[in-house]
């Protein structure tokens, strides 16, 4: 028997050579294909093709066969061509010359160049050398090569040329991996074999691994001094790049400073090595970031704090730095800029500053920076001093006094904005404001300033309605009308747009009923609430009627019905006043054949729900007079045992007069009718004195004096003073105006209000005080009525829940009406406590 000729180039892959000894000779396939028969035609076939559905023949040599025909049998002979002993020493002289290729083509790789050996070859001579066995003898030789070429190739390479700074280090260093992971790639490659059986048979490291490990063990040994180790100048070289982002220095290199990060990743030193670096030398630069800005305003160290933090969050995400290390950075920056400085950021008169000044993007800094401390909660006692010592001083500005309740209503709508913009809603501050909102407004001591004894608060905002009212939005400033914001938020509960006139009218209400809320003298309110209520009735200034029986029943459903029953008293005289007019009309029609010029329109008041008018006398036309005795007539022929009295002072009417240059109506008050009427008997070029005018309208004084200034001396001059002066005096003289025109034929002429003095104001003051006295003693009586026998403290506590609703009564307050009941007997002092008399 002969032996096969053994394939030397791969030992893995020899095979047997056969050899046929079959004395016949090979044919081609189309010489074989053309000695077999010709297959007979089945019947169906045989129609088929007579149909012409089929070719005539089947020419099988048209496409190759795998069936064989069966030649008979065959001779296998191997036949030995060489010896065994050469054989063996092929093999180890190709084994031999794999390593020596191997060795070369990592030489060749280390050196950046090409293998000479193609990679395929390497790669199966590592796969031959592995399966004879010889796998770790490979892989030493491979580690022993890497660790070789980094320590006496690289290491020495990247000092050559590291120069002297760090970030030059980090340059050849991140330089020398960029190549190394280039190399490690056709390493692992050729060695694929190795890294997919032995080390993955034997739990080693793969050669990815290897290699990563290795470059890490060059430049951070673990046996080398710290001062020793390569990669502590690559750490202060990245912390150096840091720092010059901090300091945006222009010899950044964001590349290089992202590279080494990530490179700091792969080879697993970023938490030992180089985070803690990192988090000291923050530490270092946020400590002394806060000494350089805590000399500065707290606005300045907000806004310098604020772009720290974004820096820092945006460098952590741009430099994919570590979730960890971004918590940690984030920590100390704000234990070191805001925990230890707290003090600086809750301090009151800084933070007041910026609330006067309505700062709001600077308290959301503020706000932003403690809430990331958790300590934004401790801002609400600055806050609360703050609304307290600015309310107060509102209050107590007699200087002022006009301007309260706007002042007031603009501190509170820059809170809302605050707590709003600011502090995102923050329910401790809004409950903090209210608070604060209600201990100043009650406070007696800043109240006693204005020597009342009431509640000049209730007062005042009882005026700032009357205005609003009256007036409408055109008295507001800018600051207290909604926004944006706050029309954006009514349309999404449902409500009207605050664009609309009437809904930011409401809301300007809401925002005046919020001050009344606080007020616990509220019958102070009650009392100016009602006389400004009345004169816009009665004089019809009311700018909205649906806006006054708005406010009304706002007030019905914070105060309850006893609290507006007169209010609602005066808009059902109205309603009364005009059946009673058409009852007059009528009957005035079947009792009249004659139809008189004047038209008599009269509003019949209860006493008890309107506020008291002075009793001025006035000389009125015949005319009038005659009018007004037939309704006086008609009325005690309907309501027997009722008695009118006059008020000429409210009444208004509407004069025809005729100028030169053209007629006019004049709409104007009684006094200013009279006056006007009484030169309708002065000749053409004739005057009247001050006492003539006088003597013929019955009026004098202040009275006559401000009736002449608004026909003399306002904008509407249908009088002639003479001499010209803006005063009116006791010796000037007056004619009628011929000269007088106007644009417009309906000209309204104001009569000049006097304004509320000091001793009105004072006599209301002592009215409501005096109702107070009253209700007390009703309340005592009240509840010693139904418990017979009380001790003092109870009856004191009872009465103030009993009275709170309508104002605070202080204790001593209450012991005096006491002590008045019992004087008139209502009242029996027994040990420690009262008994009711009945």
């Amino acid at each position: 028997m002969q032996s096969a000729p053994i394939d030397t180039t791969n030992p893995s892959r020899r095979r047997p050579r056969l050899s046929s000894s079959s004395s016949s000779t090979a044919t081609s396939p189309v010489a074989a294909a053309s000695k077999r028969p010709r297959f007979a035609d089945t019947p169906a076939m045989a129609s088929a093709r007579a149909r012409g559905k089929l070719p005539e023949t089947i020419d099988l040599t048209q496409r190759p066969s795998a069936f064989q025909p069966y030649s008979g049998a065959k001779r296998l002979v191997i036949k030995n061509l060489r010896s065994l002993s050469t054989r063996d020493d092929q093999v180890e002289e190709y084994y031999a010359r794999t390593e020596t290729e191997l060795d070369d083509a990592l030489s060749a790789v280390f050196a950046s160049g090409r293998p000479a050996v193609p990679l395929e070859r390497l790669y199966r001579g590592v796969e031959d050398v592995c399966r004879r066995g010889n796998a770790q003898k490979v892989y030493k030789m491979l580690t022993d090569r890497v660790e070789a070429h980094l320590r006496t190739g690289v290491l020495p390479r990247i000092n050559r040329s590291a120069g002297n700074s760090s970030i030059d280090f980090l340059r050849s260093v991140l330089s020398e991996w960029k190549t190394w992971n280039a190399q490690a790639v056709t390493i692992r490659s050729t060695f694929s074999y190795l890294d997919r059986t032995y080390l993955l048979r034997e739990s080693l490291p793969s050669i990815n691994d290897m290699t990563i490990a290795h470059f890490r063990r060059m430049l951070f040994p673990h046996t080398a001094e710290a001062s020793q180790i390569p990669g502590r100048q690559v750490v202060f070289g990245i912390c150096e790049m840091i720092a010059y982002d901090r300091s945006s220095d222009p010899r950044l290199d964001t590349h290089l400073l992202k590279d080494s990060i990530r490179m700091l990743y792969v080879l697993g030193v970023y938490v030992k090595h180089f985070e803690p670096r990192l988090l000291r030398d923050s530490e270092n630069h946020f400590r002394e970031f806060g000494e350089f800005w805590s000399a500065s305003s707290l606005k300045e160290y907000i806004s310098a704090c604020e772009t720290l933090l974004k820096k820092e969050d945006y460098r952590c995400i741009a430099y994919n730095l570590e979730s960890t290390t971004e918590k940690q950075l984030m920590d100390s920056a704000h234990a070191i800029l805001i925990d230890r400085y707290s003090d600086k950021l809750l301090h009151g008169g800084s933070l007041s500053h910026l609330l006067s000044e309505k700062d709001v993007k600077s308290m959301k800094g503020l706000y932003d920076l403690l809430r990331l401390s958790g300590i934004q909660k401790k801002m609400k006692e600055p806050w609360s001093d703050y609304i307290r010592s600015t309310g107060a001083s509102i209050i107590s500005d007699k200087a002022r006094g006009d301007d309260m309740v706007l002042r007031l209503l603009d501190l509170r709508r820059s809170l809302d904005l605050m707590i709003r913009d600011a502090f995102e809603k923050d329910e401790d501050f809004l409950w903090g404001m209210r608070e604060a909102f209600g201990k100043f407004m009650n406070d007696r001591s800043t109240a006693a300033c204005w020597d009342t004894g009431t509640s000049k608060i209730g007062e005042m905002t009882a005026k700032y309605i009357d205005m609003l009212l009256r007036g409408g939005l055109k008295a507001l400033p800018k600051d207290l009308l909604s926004d944006v914001k706050d029309r954006a938020a009514a349309e999404r509960e449902g409500q009207a747009s605050s664009a609309d006139e009437d809904a930011e009218l409401d809301r300007q209400l809401d925002q005046a009923l919020e001050l009344f809320r606080f007020i616990e003298g509220k019958d102070a309110f009650e009392a100016f609430y009602k006389k400004d209520l009345a004169r816009r009735l009665l004089m019809g200034r009311s700018a909205s009627q649906d806006a006054e029986r708005n406010m009304l029943t706002k007030l019905r459903g914070e105060c309850g019905s006893n609290f507006t029953h007169n209010l609602e008293q005066m808009f059902k005289d109205q309603e009364l006043a005009k059946d009673e007019m058409e009852s007059y009309k009528e009957w005035s029609r079947a009792n009249s054949n004659r139809k008189s010029s004047l038209d008599l329109n009269v509003m019949i008041l209860s006493a008890a729900a309107w506020p008291t008018y002075p009793d001025i006398r006035l000389h009125l036309p015949d005319e009038v007079a005659d009018q007004i005795e037939r309704f006086d007539t008609h009325y005690r022929s309907k309501h027997t045992g009722r008695v009118l009295s006059w008020k000429q002072s409210l009444a208004h009417c509407s004069l025809k007069a005729t100028f030169p240059k053209g007629a006019k109506e004049l709409l104007v008050s009684a006094f200013q009718a009279v006056v006007l009427m009484v030169f309708n008997s002065v000749p053409d070029n004739g005057f009247l004195t001050f006492e003539q005018i006088s003597t013929a309208t019955g009026l004098t004084g202040g009275e006559l004096e401000r009736t002449l200034q608004s026909l003399a001396c306002g904008k509407a001059r249908v009088l002639s003073k003479h001499p010209k002066g803006r005063e009116v005096k006791t010796t000037d003289t007056f004619t009628f105006n011929k000269g007088f025109a106007d644009p417009k034929y309906r000209v309204k002429i104001n009569q000049i209000q006097l304004k509320e003095t000091k001793e009105e104001n004072k006599a209301t003051h002592e009215r409501i005080a005096q109702d107070r006295r009253f209700e007390t003693q009703a309340a005592i009586v009240r509840i010693m009525k139904s418990r017979k026998h009380m001790g003092h403290a109870e009856l004191v506590a009872e009465v103030i829940n009993l009275t709170k609703k309508r104002g605070s009564v202080e204790p001593a307050a209450i012991k005096k009406e006491i002590e008045s009941l019992i004087e008139k007997d209502y009242l029996e002092r027994e040990d420690n406590g009262y008994t009711y008399l009945a």
